[in-house]
């Protein structure tokens, strides 16, 4: 049978049927006749990824009128109110005379970091990267007139990491899009809401828009956030639809025609959860105990916020980091932490400091990361974590045991056991009660976290 004759019935029983959630589904259908071919093969392989958040709240660096405004660097337009206008002529400020695309790869690298997520287009609407949608771009609004997001491409490229762009489908600076309330000059955005009409030029907009980045820049992922965006009534008692399952599926499709190999998370679309548009989940500032089914990536800030705020010295500890980073790996998922560079172009040096822990630890520990799987065991071990690969289980010992011994809950023989620090230094073991034993050296070699690794034959037979 003709299976175009097949899905063009299908669509026309459907439109017949009327409503948004018979377009929505004829294009879902029209989706899975493409195929879905998102190349997710780099990015389970990759574990670890630098966020970058940056923008002309960079240049606010958290302070308005020289008050510190509270809440997320990012957010300060909506925090301290801020009309359009006003947070546009941070744009004539904005000269990052110090950014250097190659040492923020160098940096990322150093870290032991795969690939790169940079923000094209945050919540404020100011576009990092050269547009003919708009004006209001850092190529064409700013004194500087350079394109970072080409830079950095390139620089990924030069250096064997893959680059990706992050895009927020709020947008605080859109005429098509209306602030939460105006609250008597002093504005609250989130959550916006469509203009009377504005939700299809929007659309036509973030198309426009989508269709530059992946030309331009050709990113293997796009990082949707922020599609809350809420139905409202005007006073004359008409009804205006928010962001829909419908637009979210207008541009899932969209990028998959231009480039049906992108990776896109599930932010596009706010019902992701239940109807699974996504290639992968995100979690956010914490880590998923038992993790989540499918490809999942926590995101999280080394200290309190995204975007630069220079009163943030709330640091997270490179021992927090790197065991943030196993305990994504040991649940299946990737870790993609944030820096948060000034407005001058500089990622501060606090969060250089720890990057560069971090990449010290994989130099040596590395492979118990890239690449592995979740560990098999569903009990907590007392000593701290498991990945896997065939023939290899990895024990990431955050607390190493004060008898010196590791017992292993599996039915597993050992046929060799071996620290990754010292590999020459073979461990004894033995079958004990409940498992297996690896007995250790009398102190820890890597006080930050140190992997034990066992060879065993086929897969993980845990107790």
């Amino acid at each position: 049978m003709n299976i175009k004759i097949v899905i063009g019935a299908v669509i026309m029983i459907l439109m017949v049927a009327g409503g948004s959630w018979t377009a929505m589904t004829a294009q879902a259908a029209a989706g899975a006749r493409r195929g879905h071919t998102a190349d997710m093969g780099w990015w389970k392989e990759a574990r670890f990824g630098m966020f970058i958040h940056w923008g002309l709240y960079s240049e606010a660096a958290g302070y308005w009128h020289g008050k510190p405004v509270p809440g997320l660097g990012e957010w300060i337009m909506n925090n301290a109110h801020i009309p359009r206008k006003q947070y546009a002529q941070l744009a004539g400020k904005f000269d990052p005379v110090d950014f250097n695309a190659a040492q923020w790869v160098r940096i990322a690298r150093a870290a032991g970091m795969k690939y790169i997520v940079i923000t094209a287009m945050h919540h404020d609407g100011f576009c990092m990267f050269k547009t003919r949608a708009t004006p209001y771009n850092v190529v064409e609004d700013t004194p500087w007139h350079k394109d970072p997001l080409a830079a950095l491409a390139k620089a990924c490229r030069e250096q064997g990491l893959t680059f990706c762009t992050y895009y927020s489908v709020e947008n605080w600076h859109s005429r098509y899009q209306l602030p939460h309330s105006w609250n008597h000059g002093s504005p609250d955005y989130f959550p916006t809401r469509f203009a009377p009409g504005g939700a299809g030029p929007y659309v036509k907009y973030m198309k426009e828009q989508l269709g530059e980045l992946i030309r331009q820049y050709h990113p293997s992922l796009i990082w949707f956030d922020n599609s809350i965006i809420k139905s409202w009534k005007t006073r004359s008692g008409k009804q205006i639809a928010g962001w829909t399952q419908y637009d979210a599926r207008s541009i899932w499709d969209y990028v998959r025609r231009i480039d049906p190999t992108v990776i896109m998370n599930n932010r596009l679309d706010k019902w992701s959860t239940f109807h699974g548009l996504g290639d992968y989940k995100t979690p956010e500032q914490h880590i998923p105990v038992g993790g989540l089914p499918g490809p999942w990536e926590t995101c999280m800030t080394i200290n309190d916020t995204w975007g630069y705020k220079r009163s943030d010295d709330h640091w997270k500890s490179a021992k927090t980091l790197i065991t943030n980073l196993i305990k994504c790996a040991s649940e299946g998922g990737n870790f993609l932490l944030n820096v948060g560079p000034t407005g001058q172009g500089v990622i501060p040096k606090p969060e250089v400091d720890r990057l560069l822990a971090m990449g010290r630890w994989l130099k040596v520990n590395g492979q118990a990361i890239y690449g592995s799987h979740r560990t098999p065991f569903t009990r907590a071990l007392p000593y701290g974590y498991a990945t896997q690969k065939p023939g290899r289980l990895f024990l990431e010992v955050i607390r190493w045991p004060q008898n010196r011994i590791l017992a292993v809950p599996m039915r597993n023989k050992i046929a060799g056991a071996y620290l990754l620090k010292n590999p020459h230094i073979r461990l004894a073991t033995a079958s004990g009660r409940g498992g297996q034993l690896v007995h250790l050296p009398a102190g820890a070699p890597d006080p930050l976290a140190s992997v034990v690794v066992l060879k065993i034959a086929g897969p993980v037979e845990p107790n």
